[in-house]
Order: C-alpha cells, then sequence, then structure tokens
C-alpha cells in the first residue's frame, strides 16, 4: 500500500487496464489520515469536446469552476481491544472532493471517499463548512451523492458535458484538493479515450477518460472539465508505479455520472443491467466463455462456444464494448443479439436482468 507524506495512506483498486503498463497498479485517489484522534477506555480491576468554437484559457476555466467544487472530509471509526488497555477506538478521517450537481444541495463524489463513514463534511470554496448525508452510493461505478443544506449563494452547481464527444487530445482541466492543498488548479490533454478500470468491488467501469492532468490523492471525486468548463468526468484513479501521479489519470466518464447520480438521487441506490456471461474479444466479434444459469443470457438460449457479432444491429468487436452497451441499458431492456454459432448465424433476444 503506497504511502504519501504526513502519514497518508492511499486506497489502493487493482485496474484492469487495456495498455496499462507491467507492474503499475491503479491508486484511488482519496487520502487518509489514520489515527487523528484515539480514546481509551481503562478497564477496572479484574474487569475487560467538448471543445467547441470557443474555448476558454485555463485560467478562465478554474475561475468559472471553482466556486462549484468542494473539499470532502469523510470521518470512520474503529473499534477494538488491545491488552492491557482494554477497549479502544480510533478515528480515521479520508479527504476526497466533490462537486456542486444542482441547486438542490447534492454533490457527486467518488464512492471510494466517503464509504464507511460515520460523518461527512462538506467545505465550499470560500472556507465555509456544513454537515452533509449521504443520498446514496453506487461501489459498482464508485459514486456518491451527499446532500448538504446550505445557502443557495454556495450551491454553484457545475455543467456536466456529453462525454461521448470527448476526443483524444482535447484539453482538460482537473479541480481538486490533492494531500489537502484546497482549489488546485491542473491542466493536460485527453490521453485516451474508452479504457476501462476496475471499481474498488471490482466491478469494471466501461468507457473511462484518461488524462495526463497531474491527478493525486485527495483528487478523488473531482471533476475534470473540458475548456468549456462543463464535467465530461469524475476523477478517480490514477495508474502508478510510485503511487504519485505518473501523467496517468482516469476519469469515470460523466454520461455515466449524470445517470447514476439521477438514480441515487431519485431512490437511494442504482441499478445495473446483467446479461449473464464471461466473455472475451474474438476474432470475429465476442466470444462468449460461460453462461450463468437462470440470467437472460441462459433464457435467451446463449451457449458457451457463440460470438456474438451484433447487439441491437450494431457490430461488436471488443468485450469491452458488449459491456459498454450492456451497462448503458437497464434492467427489464430487451436485448437483440446476433450470435454465430458452428458456422451459423442466429438471432436471439435477451431480456437483460439485475446486476446485484
Amino acid at each position: 500500500m503506497p504511502r504519501i507524506t504526513n502519514r497518508i495512506v492511499a486506497t489502493v483498486a487493482v485496474a484492469a487496464l487495456a495498455g496499462a503498463g507491467a507492474g503499475a497498479g491503479a491508486v484511488a485517489l482519496s487520502h487518509d489520515t489514520t489515527n487523528t484522534t484515539t480514546t481509551v477506555s481503562v478497564p477496572v480491576v479484574n474487569g475487560s469536446s467538448n471543445i467547441a468554437d470557443s474555448s476558454l484559457s485555463v485560467g478562465q476555466v478554474a475561475k468559472t469552476a471553482t466556486p462549484g467544487v468542494v473539499e470532502i472530509d469523510a470521518t470512520s471509526t474503529a473499534s477494538g481491544s488491545t491488552f492491557p488497555y482494554g477497549s479502544q477506538s480510533s478515528t480515521e478521517s479520508a479527504e476526497g472532493t466533490g462537486f456542486v450537481y444542482d441547486t438542490k444541495g447534492d454533490i457527486v463524489t467518488n464512492d471510494h471517499v466517503i464509504s464507511g463513514s460515520s460523518s461527512v463534511s462538506v467545505k465550499f470554496s470560500d472556507g465555509s463548512t456544513v454537515k452533509a448525508t449521504v443520498v446514496g452510493e453506487d461501489a459498482d461505478t464508485d459514486l456518491a451523492v451527499i446532500h448538504v443544506n446550505a445557502p443557495a449563494s454556495k450551491l454553484v452547481p457545475l455543467s456536466l458535458g456529453d462525454s461521448s464527444k470527448v476526443a483524444v487530445g482535447d484539453g482538460v482541466v482537473a479541480i481538486g484538493n490533492p494531500f489537502g492543498l484546497d482549489d488546485t488548479v491542473t491542466s493536460g490533454i485527453v490521453s485516451a479515450i474508452d479504457r476501462e478500470i476496475t471499481s474498488p468491488d471490482n466491478a469494471p467501469i466501461e468507457g473511462t477518460i484518461q488524462t495526463d492532468a497531474a491527478i493525486n490523492h485527495g483528487n478523488s471525486g473531482g471533476p475534470l472539465l473540458n475548456l468549456k468548463a462543463q464535467v465530461i468526468g469524475i476523477t478517480s484513479q490514477i495508474q502508478s508505479d510510485s503511487g504519485g501521479n505518473d501523467g496517468v489519470g482516469f476519469a469515470i466518464p460523466s454520461n455515466t455520472v449524470q445517470t447514476i447520480a439521477n438514480e441515487l438521487i431519485s431512490s437511494g441506490k442504482a441499478q445495473h443491467a446483467l446479461l449473464g456471461v464471461q466473455v472475451k474479444t474474438a476474432a470475429n466479434g465476442v466470444a462468449v466463455a460461460t453462461v450463468e444459469t437462470g440470467t437472460a443470457a441462459a433464457d435467451a438460449g446463449l451457449k458457451a462456444g457463440d460470438v456474438i457479432t451484433a447487439v441491437g444491429g450494431t457490430n461488436v468487436t471488443t468485450a469491452e464494448q458488449l459491456r459498454a452497451i450492456i451497462d448503458s441499458h437497464q434492467p427489464g431492456d430487451k436485448l437483440p443479439l446476433t450470435v454465430l454459432r458452428s458456422g451459423s448465424t442466429k438471432n436471439l433476444t435477451a431480456t437483460l436482468g439485475t446486476r446485484s
């Protein structure tokens, strides 16, 4: 587990990355300050791109967006017993970033920033701090929504861009609180698109944006903006041998953020569609390795050895592409599949289930 200055410890999540360097690890970008407070109970005796026509400068993007970026402090308490001192509890604090999503007081961040916390507070760019409540968490996409009751003057929602229009080479700006350094602004470009990373609970997150903008521990949950000051992603992980910024960072795309955030705000939870297959990329499509009993794939008649060549009329060539299409649907949606089996083409229809 990489250690950073000031006894800050990074949370590590292993990523399945196309083209990732050997030996590099994906590191979630919150940072934990451990053992900030310890209380001891002494026992008694004998007891126990959208880059459009007009782009802004980095400074203009920062000036526009910074009022909507917040610092998040999530506190958790761990209890235990240590001989001969009896029961004791320690308080741990994880710091990250978020941004104002709407004028009602909803704020979006990474799930790994606030997961398991007993208390969450939000600091605005003017230095004022308020308590927050957790609206909902989705470990599969590493996204969460928290809520604050704050004056309207402090709630400056950031605009979301269309992440499907992001292109390699687009200029980007990241704003966050690396190592607790408030309102830090870095810039760079989109280095790659459609990357796959792995969430802290080992679910694949498709379509992520790779950037060389410097992001470090504490940037988790912060916005990655285009040069129109629109959020195109949420910075979530870095690929690093050292545990620090090596110029390879990843952001969850804004289209995913919008879908999940709206579901969390509406119902407190997010639903994910499930086909029920293990697949791998093949020369002529996506090969089915296994089919899970009782799933949409089994009910539709998919078999191990089938090669999925198209979904809903769209040709699929990689396993990542297939997963991204499934992720873009809701449980209950009907998905037409074109399958190659023993040299013959078959057309099947799967009614997607729910991923638990």
